[in-house]
């Protein structure tokens, strides 16, 4: 009885383990994955904007963009282009890491999956805020950050909006009210991902700099 009580136990240890080590190849499988759908999009977005930009040299407002300097949308609105079913407002580049990450105009949990996407806000109200997986070619190295990091975002216009780091905070998933609100501090950017497990939220402040 208790040589078949230590091979079944045996026998559920293996199985564990099988089954741990198939988790961790499933999951860099994944982060492989979200790396080079980010990489496919980002190229496809260069062209797009290209494309847009140069068609006509006008916003889709009406308002002239063929100058050098940023053209302000009063409404805070901003411009999207649509790849593969999803709409995208510009790109997000993360210096310190190499990261050139497209930003998807609104967030879903499937859009995650693919590319980081907008939370609220705009940049031209100056409190955007973008959240995103936290896989390593994505958001998984936000609690990275320091103070003074500087990052930048680029609209579909060509607009280029510089930031820098200002603080890195842990916020719970219900802190929504925190997340969002302006009193909070003000923000200008703000970028946030879940820990590993979800019970936290990573979340990195930033003030416009340009």
């Amino acid at each position: 009885m208790r040589k078949k009580l230590g091979t079944a136990c045996m026998a559920l240890g293996l199985v564990l383990l099988l089954a741990a080590a198939a988790l961790l190849a499933y999951n860099r499988w994944d982060d492989w994955r979200a790396g080079q759908s980010v990489a496919g999009i980002q190229d496809a977005l260069e062209a797009a904007e290209e494309e847009y930009s140069d068609s006509s040299g006008i916003r889709g407002d009406g308002e002239d963009i063929s100058g050098d300097g940023q053209d302000i949308i009063e409404d805070g609105e901003m411009n999207s282009i649509e790849i593969d079913g999803y709409g995208y407002i510009g790109t997000l580049s993360i210096p310190s890491y190499g990261l050139e990450l497209p930003v998807m105009a609104e967030w879903s949990y499937p859009g995650l999956k693919i590319a980081p996407g907008r939370y609220s806000g705009s940049v031209w109200n100056s409190d955007l805020i973008i959240c995103g997986h936290n896989y390593t070619r994505h958001f998984g190295n936000l609690r990275n950050l320091e103070p003074g990091d500087t990052l930048y975002f680029t609209d579909v216009n060509g607009n280029v909006f510089y930031y820098e780091v200002e603080e890195t905070v842990i916020l719970r998933p219900t802190d929504v009210e925190e997340m969002m609100s302006r009193e909070s501090g003000g923000w200008d950017l703000t970028l946030f991902t879940c820990t590993i497990g979800g019970q936290t939220r990573v979340t990195v402040r930033c003030s416009r700099t340009d």
